[in-house]
């Protein structure tokens, strides 16, 4: 070990290193930055959502199944935003579906800060979801059009590296502010999100792409027939596979805190650092694992590697009681969505064209949406009736049955893809030659 780390600290070694950063990050265009620094201003602020079950059961006093309840609810309008905003972007543009999203959403933290009954709370957390979620496929849209073909996995990286560096310092910075009062949660998140919306303003408002994107030659050939999402059978299927996956993930948001104050009885500023974590760990590692791997190995391969990892990360909280535990079950997690995720936006972006990414891309986050539903009221109910162990398990047993469908599905979209450039690629060359 001690050689390892002598040879850790070689001049050579460690210029090594920063290359493989520098190339990791190289490449990549000026508006995919400065998209991600809009994610990172915006995700630096997300602090109700870790905090809301707690704020729910802890500072409410409603019971832990109507936390659940809540919880779902603010899933029910995260798939309407995601509807919504992949309608609007192909309608409108990405542009003016995320400035939109950004200003109002923040606006609206503002006004949830002030609900407090169960019916006026619950319908508040669902206009706030909804509007916060028009930005998701808004925002993918937009990664995918300023990104170079041969960079939008990288692009995706880099926008969700920014986004776990704002989540790995929103919940540390929460855990703190909720000491005192969760009134500041409410604000700080609220003035993030219009920050951020300034910001993108100030930037994007000359950029082209603002629009809905046609085709250069649309006058002058015959309109092609776009495909949907909806009728696209094996996309269907992915996307279900990815909401499976997603129900599981979301336990870090809904289950698990509540698993951290009551099995573990910690704080909020304990709750806050280990939440945090998760966005240091993405941050830190996931565009040099996307670099190393994304063309080496198959994405099949690597997104059901990663569900699976992700069951395990929540099976380890059985196995052991133990501060140390919680740690590296959160570093599982944390590879386990890097595996995952990056490569399931670019299976979405590859199966759509200009004309249909925004669909692809909403129904791509409905996916997450609804698991946004089903998984703080599936989870809490669960704990409920039964306690936390029989979830971990479930959960365990979830992500293999989700695995092994996302492997022979993305096998098979993978090779489909692949037969249709071989055929592009025979017609060019049967064009260039006659």
């Amino acid at each position: 070990m001690r050689l390892y780390v002598l040879h850790l600290h070689h001049p050579h070694t460690m210029k090594k290193l920063f290359s493989l950063y520098r190339n990791a990050f190289g490449g990549l265009s000026r508006p995919a930055w400065m998209m991600s620094l809009v994610m990172l201003i915006n995700r630096s602020g997300s602090m109700v959502t870790p905090f809301l079950s707690i704020y729910v059961t802890d500072m409410l006093g409603y019971s832990l199944q109507e936390a659940g309840i809540i919880l779902s609810i603010y899933g029910l309008g995260s798939v309407c935003g995601s509807f919504l905003g992949g309608w609007l972007t192909d309608k409108i543009g990405h542009f003016r579906v995320q400035f939109v999203a950004l200003t109002l959403g923040g606006a609206l933290y503002f006004v949830l800060l002030r609900l407090q009954q169960f019916e006026f709370l619950a319908a508040g957390v669902f206009i706030l979801s909804l509007v916060n979620d028009t930005l998701r496929p808004a925002n993918s849209a937009s990664i995918a059009y300023y990104a170079r073909p041969e960079n939008i996995t990288r692009a995706f990286s880099l926008n969700r590296m920014a986004i776990n560096l704002g989540f790995s310092i929103g919940p540390a910075v929460g855990g703190v502010l909720a000491a005192f009062s969760y009134r500041w949660l409410f604000i700080a998140d609220g003035t993030t999100c219009i920050a951020a919306g300034i910001f993108f303003f100030l930037y994007f408002r000359k950029q082209q792409g603002h629009r809905p994107q046609r085709q250069a030659k649309e006058a002058t050939t015959p309109a092609i027939a776009v495909r949907s999402p909806y009728r696209d059978g094996y996309f269907l299927l992915f996307t279900l596979l990815c909401s499976l996956f997603a129900i599981i993930f979301f336990q870090l948001f809904t289950t698990l805190p509540l698993y951290y104050r009551q099995a573990y009885l910690l704080p909020e500023n304990r709750i806050g650092g280990l939440m945090a974590l998760n966005g240091l760990i993405v941050f830190l590692l996931e565009m040099i694992i996307v670099y190393l791997l994304g063309d080496k190995a198959k994405k099949s391969f690597l997104i059901a590697g990663g569900v699976l990892l992700l069951g395990l990360s929540f099976v380890l909280l059985n196995l052991m009681q133990h501060f140390a535990i919680l740690y590296i079950s959160m570093l599982l997690l944390s590879i386990a969505e890097i595996l995952a995720m990056p490569f399931m936006a670019t299976i979405t972006v590859e199966r759509s064209d200009q004309n249909n990414r925004g669909a692809y891309m909403g129904l791509y986050t409905i996916s997450y949406a609804l698991a946004h539903v089903v998984a703080p009221y599936l989870g809490t109910s669960i704990v409920a009736t039964y306690g936390f162990p029989v979830l971990w398990w479930f959960t365990g047993v979830l992500a293999l049955v989700a695995a092994v469908g996302m492997y022979y599905v993305v096998q098979h979209i993978e090779r489909e893809r692949g037969a249709k450039q071989t055929l592009a690629a025979s017609e060019a060359q049967s064009v260039a030659m006659g």
